[in-house]
């Protein structure tokens, strides 16, 4: 398999493009920011507003980040369309960083979760866009091409819609990692089916992402294939790099099978030519 051009930040390395997109969220990239993030995720079930809240402030200042040494700007004023963008958990973060963001959301139950009202929100799947080419400045989605059977489908999706000199940001768990079996994890490792069944057992009710449904296996190196495939005539690939781990193990990214399992979480970042 061919890697994509740049498989993970290296200050100082790449074209000048990559060079543009590497030093601000490297530096963010800290053991603390980690360990923060990861600590989170005990609340993802028992106080989503607590996860989701972190993640999307996260996800804003990443996006903020790449944009700005990419372009030279904030986000004052720029269009970012969120794929997945789920119950609005992210429209205070963008709004706040002057973006006009707007959610695209395929289920109108998951829209209204957690009785947040976001203006513009539009009902869509993100393997079929409802927007024109070339229509937005940034085209992002955070831990949503897990729960779609084509996720490849979505990031070519991704890529039409964003506007030529604009950011492409898509973030996801991978299915070998520890968190790839979402609740039903870690049993997740002995095939998707038992563990849903065996989280039905001792619960009582189904798991909100249900293998095989809303919940499907995809690899570091699907994401790292698909970079490669973008890299050149579509896209200039900026980064791709492990969401949650600190600058200084992304190196993880370059090798075969350990990626699967320590890359918990995969970021590919581009730009569309």
């Amino acid at each position: 398999m061919q890697r994509p051009a740049t498989p993970h930040l290296e200050p100082g390395t790449g074209s000048p493009s990559q060079r543009r997109a590497t030093p601000r969220f490297a530096r963010r990239a800290t053991l603390r920011r980690s360990l923060r993030l990861l600590g989170s995720f005990r609340f993802e079930q028992t106080d989503p507003a607590r996860f989701y809240g972190g993640i999307a402030a996260d996800t804003a200042d990443m996006v903020a980040d790449f944009f700005r040494d990419l372009t030279g700007r904030d986000l004052t004023g720029v269009t970012a369309l969120d794929v997945g963008g789920g119950p609005g958990y992210f429209a205070d973060e963008f709004g706040a960083a002057g973006a006009r963001y707007i959610p695209v959301e395929p289920d109108p139950t998951e829209m209204h979760a957690a009785g947040l009202t976001v203006p513009g929100a539009v009902r869509g799947s993100g393997m079929a866009l409802p927007f024109r080419d070339d229509a937005v400045d940034i085209c992002l989605s955070s831990n949503v091409a897990e729960h779609v059977p084509a996720p490849w489908l979505m990031a070519e999706e991704m890529l039409r819609v964003t506007r030529p000199g604009g950011l492409m940001v898509l973030s996801y768990t991978v299915w070998s990692g520890p968190f790839g079996g979402h609740e039903t994890g870690p049993w997740h490792y002995l095939g998707g089916e038992y563990a849903a069944r065996r989280y039905r057992r001792r619960t009582g009710r189904e798991p909100k992402n249900r293998f095989g449904v809303s919940l499907f296996a995809v690899r570091a190196a699907d994401g790292l294939r698909w970079a490669s495939a973008a890299s050149g005539s579509r896209a200039t690939i900026l980064a791709v790099f492990p969401r949650y781990h600190p600058r200084w193990a992304w190196w993880l990214v370059r090798v075969p099978g350990i990626r699967e399992l320590l890359v918990s979480n995969l970021v590919v970042v581009a730009t569309k030519r």
